[in-house]
């Protein structure tokens, strides 16, 4: 199919992808903001970052990780007591080898992490020299963790919510494409916040199907305070990329819209960012955002759960309005 694309538009080279991709990939970005790339050539070990990787990971895989971790140490290190044999302790009570190997494993994780109860303890030197290397692991072990901890409570981070799908329905005299995002956090408001948003969509250049990037010129890009919800909106005008595509024009074009959003946090003192992207199957054409707010005496409610809403834009009865 041969896109009409609008020869007014103006391409974006500075988009971080590049303009030469030749064929249909996925997704550039994730609904999360990580970008949807493997990278190869060098080592694992050059590549990945542990400490990264731990401080970014969500919540649940991070403490897993931990509790992981503890068990697996303790297990090697009980192993290596056996190994070295039970008679070279004293106060194991246990005539089974399953009634050890519990003693020698919690007496593994006492002198890890330096609680020493004192019941069960080393007397030969092979135990004792063990006993005390896992003792400063145990030291190195709370302070790495103990400093991921902090790291990831401290870090800044953009507590914002984007809509699940952008729409594209009547915007005053004209169609718009629309999204909206919402600060979630009750004390967290964002000051000097800016939107960008580009888009991404495959054409066909001497026979050979290349990707084609294009800032996206909006109503605001820039708003002082973002105390409830934003909807940000481009008019598929004259200059739009997008205009005259339907739906299946943008789903031949495998069109996919990135939004990047960047302010200032108060409550982190430091500039926050968040990303995420639309494709061509989570545009909705013809169909708009209800509000998501209210008032109740003095106050505004805002409500998150409507985040998500839309309902059927009246594209005849809007055209009829504008006469």
């Amino acid at each position: 199919m041969a896109l009409r694309i609008n020869p007014f538009s103006r391409s974006n080279e500075d988009t971080g992808f590049g303009s030469s991709s030749n064929s249909s990939v996925g997704r550039f970005i994730n609904k999360d903001g990580s970008f949807n790339l493997h990278k190869e050539g060098i080592p694992v070990w050059e590549r990945v970052s542990i400490y990264h990787t731990l401080l970014n990971l969500p919540s649940w895989k991070f403490f897993l990780a931990i509790i992981i971790f503890f068990v697996s140490i303790n297990l090697v290190y009980t192993f290596i007591y056996l190994g070295l044999g039970v008679y070279e302790f004293q106060g194991v009570l246990g005539t089974s080898e399953w009634q050890q190997f519990k003693e020698i494993y919690f007496f593994s994780t006492e002198t890890f992490t330096t609680v020493g109860y004192g019941r069960v303890n080393p007397i030969g030197d092979g135990v004792n020299l063990v006993a005390s290397i896992e003792a400063l692991n145990g030291f190195l072990y709370l302070a790495v963790f103990t400093g991921l901890i902090y790291g990831r409570f401290s870090k800044p981070k953009a507590f914002l919510k984007f809509s699940d799908h952008a729409v594209i329905a009547p915007y005053k005299d004209k169609m718009g494409l629309m999204f909206r995002f919402a600060s979630f956090k009750a004390m967290h408001t964002l000051t000097g916040v800016d939107v960008k948003a580009n888009l991404a969509l495959l054409i066909q250049e001497e026979g050979k199907p290349v990707y084609r990037f294009f800032e996206l010129k909006l109503e605001r890009s820039r708003i002082q305070n973002l105390p409830m919800n934003w909807t940000v909106v481009h008019a598929i005008d004259e200059d739009s990329p997008l205009l005259g595509l339907n739906e299946e024009d943008i789903k031949a074009a495998d069109v996919e819209i990135y939004v990047h959003v960047q302010g200032f946090d108060e409550v982190f003192s430091s500039s926050v960012l968040k990303r995420t992207s639309y494709t061509w199957e989570e545009i909705f054409f013809n169909r708009r955002f209800v509000p998501m707010y209210r008032e109740t005496g003095n106050t505004t409610i805002l409500e998150l759960q409507k985040l998500n809403m839309t309902v059927p834009a009246d594209v005849k009865k809007e055209a009829e309005r504008l006469g």
